[in-house]
């Protein structure tokens, strides 16, 4: 099993920034994709960004240029930087990674706890 732990949630003001952080623990050989979800009050859980073990990024239109997603292979940890945040990005935000226990063995997903930002003045 993996467990997820993400920190750095809370309430922020409009323009502000918060850092977001997720540490994997647990049977890991090796961690594929690793990521951030949100999902908004009445809505699906949907994506923010992802990063790879070779360091390529994916983001939502919406948080380009304005989040930066980074990992630490070593470290299992996945950050991500959000600045200039808007009332829009109010969710809970949700840690993700593709992980295998073992050399060969399938890759499974798993979803961190989620931790709450709130954007508001």
């Amino acid at each position: 099993q993996v467990q997820l732990v993400e920190s750095g949630g809370g309430l922020v003001q409009p323009g502000g920034s918060l850092r977001l952080s997720c540490a994997g623990s647990g049977s890991i050989f090796s961690i594929n994709v690793m990521g951030w979800y949100c999902q908004g009050p009445g809505k699906q859980r949907e994506l923010v960004a992802t990063i790879t073990s070779g360091g390529s990024t994916r983001y939502a239109d919406s948080v380009k240029g304005r989040f930066t997603i980074s990992r630490d292979n070593a470290k299992n940890t996945v950050t991500l930087q959000m600045n200039s945040l808007k009332p829009e990005d109010t969710a809970v935000y949700y840690c993700g990674a593709s992980s295998r226990a073992y050399y060969g063995g399938d890759y499974s997903w798993y979803w961190g706890q989620g931790t709450q930002v709130t954007v508001s003045s």
